[in-house]
């Protein structure tokens, strides 16, 4: 049966990648879904795979959506349970995960006929039941390795998720789509204090839609007045 891993080239899934290279086990093919809203560092990441992925042997495939991401964030026609229309489905995340719903649908239409090996790692097993399909196979957790040790992994590999220099794990729990609404307080502070450029890009996203980012009803503005009042901010550690 064919084996294929699915990789976002966060720091999971592509310590579970080299992991299975190492013990001689590689996958037949390596999928990512491409939503066109990751971190720059995820594509440089990637970018430095694809030569690792070409000497094994491993086939490469990139999914993307059926439509681009700002189009389904702000164009698509959504018809409501109350018959009313309106267009876009604003912020992907919390109850409205669209983006999501639309990655794990494809990587299930694409690896259905195979072994679908995906990272999550030992001290997640929350995250084991969702999106359950008879045909997933989890490494890391098998294994034992934790989120911890699967960056540290990656690192002594010499993988870096790099953003103006500073180590985006440093910042952030997780490295996904930038705009995603699922970020906790600290992610989004630090986003805007030493990710200027990606917070001017949510601020470019909310003068688009009326939806607050939060759930509690604060707008990326909001936020911005909020951060802007916090007189001991993070101070993450530069990576040398």
């Amino acid at each position: 049966m064919k084996r294929y891993a699915s990789v976002s080239f966060g720091k999971d899934s592509l310590c579970m990648l080299l992991m299975l290279i190492a013990r001689e086990e590689p996958p037949d093919e390596v999928v990512f879904f491409n939503s066109g809203m990751e971190f720059d560092a995820l594509y440089r990441v990637r970018d430095r795979v694809l030569p690792l992925l070409e000497r094994h042997g491993i086939r490469y495939t990139e999914l993307s959506p059926e439509h681009p991401f700002l189009y389904d964030m702000f164009e698509r026609e959504v018809h409501a349970r109350d018959g009313s229309l309106h267009y876009g489905y604003s912020w992907c995340g919390g109850r409205c995960r669209w983006g999501t719903s639309q990655k794990t649908q494809a990587l299930a239409r694409h690896n259905r006929d195979g072994i679908d090996m995906v990272g999550i790692a030992f001290d997640e097993p929350e995250r084991l039941g969702r999106d359950y399909r008879p045909n997933k196979r989890f490494p890391l957790y098998q294994w034992g390795v934790t989120e911890t040790q699967a960056l540290q992994y990656c690192y002594e590999h010499g993988y870096r998720w790099l953003e103006d220099g500073l180590e985006l794990y440093s910042l952030l729990n997780r490295v996904s789509c930038w705009c995603c609404r699922n970020k906790n307080l600290r992610e989004l502070e630090n986003i805007y204090r030493y990710l200027p450029h990606y917070w001017q890009g949510l601020c470019r996203l909310q003068e688009r839609t009326h939806l607050p980012y939060r759930s509690g009803g604060e707008t990326v503005f909001d936020l911005q007045k909020r951060f802007e009042r916090n007189i001991n901010p993070f101070k993450p550690k530069n990576y040398e």
